[in-house]
C-alpha cells in the first residue's frame, strides 16, 4: 500500500495545489512560483530520464548556490535518482575523486570562477566519461550560452512520477575525511522531512517563511533550512556565495525571516548593511550591533542560541539546546525523532555522567555512505548508528559534546580533518612526513597549521607548502601556518598530536 507516502517530490506538489502562486524560489531576477517550480522540475526529470538516468543512479551538481541545485534534487528524487551537490570550492584533484567515487550518470555543472577545476576534474574521472554534462550559468549572472534551460525546454512538464518510496536515498553530502578522503552520506526522503519537521516547530516556521540561503548549499546546515522553507511552503531565495552587502540588499527586498550564519557573517552583514532595514530577519542575539539591526527571535532555535549536536549523517540536528534550556548539559535534549544512547567501547550504553561515544538511531538517520559496505557495516553495528563523537548524559537527561573520537579542526564553521590535508602534504616529492594541527584563532576558531618534515637537502619553503595544499584542497583546508621539524613525533602509527599541540600551540578543537 501506498496511503503513507510522503516524499520531497509528494511536498511540491501538494504545494502546486495549495499553494499554486506563492512564491517558490527567488534567484536573481529569476521569480517562480510553486506550479512554475513544479513544472520546472518534472522537465528535468524527464529529461534526466531521456539521458539516461534511472533508479539509484547518482546526479551530480558542481556550482554556487541557485535554485537549480533545489530543481536537481527534486527531479533526481522524483527519478528515485540521489542527488549530490559537490563543493565547488574544491581543487580539481578533490572534485576528480568525487566524480571517480560517484561514477554519476549526470553532471549539472557551472563555468563561473570554477570552470577551470572542473574541466581538470572530468578529464581526470573516467568513470564520469559517459555522463550527461549540462552546462548551468548562475542565473543571469553568467554570461554565454545556458544550455540547462534548453535541456529543460525540450522536455515534457508531465510527472514522471517515479518517486513512490521516501526510504529510498534522494540526497548525498560528502563528509567524514577521517582516513583523507570523504565519503558520501546518503539520506532519504522520509529523514530529510522528519528532520524538516522538527525544525518547522522549534524554529516556529509558518508558510510564507523566507530563507536566505547564504551558505553554502553542499552543507547540510544551508539544506535542512531550505527544505524546511520548502515543507513549509515558504520562499527560498538564493545568494550565489556569500556576499554581505549582497545578503543585507536581499533581506531588506525579499523580507527574509532567516538565514545561514554564523559569527563572522553575522558581523560582516551588520558592517555591510548601510541603510538596509534587515528587521525582517528573526534571528539569534549575536552583538550590539547585529542585534540593534535585526528582530532578536524569541522562538526556541533563536533563543537557545541555535545550539545543539549534530553532523551530515544525522541528516543536520540530533540534539537540540532548545529542548534543554537551562540542563547541564550543552547540547540539550534529543530531537523527538530519534534515541540516543551513550554507549561505551563494547556497545552497551553507559549510566549517566560517563563518556562515551554518542550513537543514535530514529527517523533522521542517513542510510550508509555510497560504496562503503565496510564502513557501513562498522558504523551501524548493533542497530545503532556510531557518531564517531564522544559525548556524555547528564543526571538530567540533557546531553554535553566532549569531541571528536577521532581529530578534527573547525575553522569558520568548516570542518577540516587532518588526515586529508596530511595526504594532500605528503603528496609533495620533497616532503618526508607531515602532521597538522589546529591553532587557535580569534575570527575563525581554529586556524590549519602544518609541521613538515623534509627531505634531506630540501630547500621547501612556507609558501610553497601552501601552494601546493591548496593545488590540491579547498583553500579553507590550506595551511595558514607552516612549521619545519626535523622529524614528526609518532605516537604509534599516528603522529603524537599531544606532544604538537604543546610545542606549537594546537588548541581550540570541537568540544574544548
Amino acid at each position: 500500500m501506498t496511503v503513507h507516502r510522503l516524499t520531497l517530490g509528494d511536498v511540491l506538489r501538494e504545494h502546486r495545489r495549495s499553494r499554486p502562486t506563492g512564491t517558490a524560489a527567488v534567484d536573481g531576477p529569476l521569480r517562480l512560483s510553486y506550479t512554475e517550480l513544479d513544472d520546472r522540475v518534472n522537465r528535468l526529470a524527464n529529461a534526466l530520464a531521456a539521458a539516461g538516468v534511472g533508479r539509484g543512479d547518482r546526479v551530480c551538481y558542481i556550482g554556487r548556490n541557485s535554485v537549480r541545485l533545489q530543481e536537481g534534487l527534486l527531479a533526481a528524487g522524483r527519478l528515485g535518482a540521489v542527488f549530490v551537490p559537490a563543493n565547488w570550492r574544491q581543487s580539481a584533484d578533490e572534485l576528480a575523486f568525487v566524480l571517480s567515487d560517484l561514477a554519476p550518470a549526470a553532471v549539472l555543472w557551472q563555468s563561473e570562477g570554477i570552470g577551470e577545476a572542473v574541466r581538470a576534474a572530468r578529464g581526470a574521472a573516467p568513470e564520469a566519461a559517459e555522463a550527461r554534462w549540462v552546462h548551468c550559468a548562475t542565473a543571469a549572472r553568467e554570461t554565454g550560452a545556458d544550455e540547462y534551460e534548453g535541456f529543460l525546454a525540450a522536455a515534457p512538464a508531465e510527472d514522471p512520477d517515479g518517486d513512490g518510496d521516501g526510504s529510498l536515498p534522494v540526497l548525498g553530502l560528502y563528509t567524514a575525511a577521517f582516513d583523507g578522503r570523504p565519503s558520501c552520506a546518503l539520506l532519504s526522503s522520509d529523514a530529510l522531512l522528519a528532520h524538516s519537521a522538527t525544525l518547522l516547530w522549534l524554529r516556529r516556521i509558518e508558510p510564507g517563511f523566507t530563507f536566505l540561503n547564504s551558505g553554502p548549499l553542499f552543507h547540510v546546515g544551508t539544506v535542512m533550512f531550505n527544505l524546511a522553507a520548502l515543507h513549509a511552503g515558504g520562499t527560498n531565495v538564493y545568494l550565489p556565495a556569500f556576499d554581505a552587502a549582497e545578503a543585507a540588499r536581499l533581506i531588506e527586498a525579499e523580507r527574509v525571516d532567516h538565514i545561514f550564519g554564523f559569527g563572522p557573517m553575522l558581523d560582516a552583514i551588520a558592517e555591510a548593511a548601510g541603510g538596509h532595514d534587515l528587521s525582517s530577519l528573526h534571528f539569534t542575539a549575536h552583538s550590539p550591533e547585529w542585534d540593534a539591526r535585526i528582530t532578536v527571535g524569541t522562538d526556541p532555535w533563536n533563543a537557545s542560541g541555535m545550539g545543539g549536536y549534530g553532523q551530515t549523517e544525522v541528516g543536520g540536528m540530533l540534539t537540540f539546546l532548545a529542548l534543554g534550556m537551562g540542563g547541564a548539559g550543552g547540547a540539550g535534549r534529543p530531537s523527538p525523532m530519534v534515541q540516543v544512547r551513550i554507549a561505551g567501547p563494547d556497545g552497551g550504553e553507559l549510566p549517566p555522567g560517563e563518556t562515551g561515544e554518542i550513537t543514535a538511531r530514529g527517523r533522521t538517520l542517513f542510510s550508509g555512505y555510497h560504496g562503503r559496505p565496510e564502513l557501513n557495516r562498522r558504523k551501524a553495528a548493533g542497530g545503532w548508528h556510531r557518531t564517531g563523537d564522544l559525548g556524555r548524559r547528564e543526571p538530567d537527561g540533557t546531553i554535553t559534546f566532549i569531541g571528536p573520537r577521532l581529530r578534527m579542526i573547525k575553522t569558520g564553521n568548516e570542518n577540516v580533518y587532518p588526515a586529508e590535508v596530511e595526504r594532500a602534504l605528503r603528496a609533495h616529492p620533497e616532503i618526508a612526513d607531515a602532521a597538522v594541527i589546529g591553532v587557535p584563532d580569534e575570527r575563525w576558531g581554529q586556524s590549519v597549521t602544518a609541521v613538515v618534515q623534509r627531505e634531506p637537502g630540501a630547500a621547501l619553503d612556507a609558501e610553497a607548502v601552501i601552494g601546493h595544499a591548496r593545488s590540491l584542497l579547498a583553500s579553507y583546508k590550506k595551511p595558514r601556518r607552516v612549521v619545519f621539524v626535523e622529524a614528526v613525533p609518532r605516537a604509534g602509527r599516528l603522529p603524537d598530536y599531544a606532544a604538537l599541540d604543546a610545542e606549537h600551540g594546537g588548541g581550540g578543537y570541537p568540544g574544548e
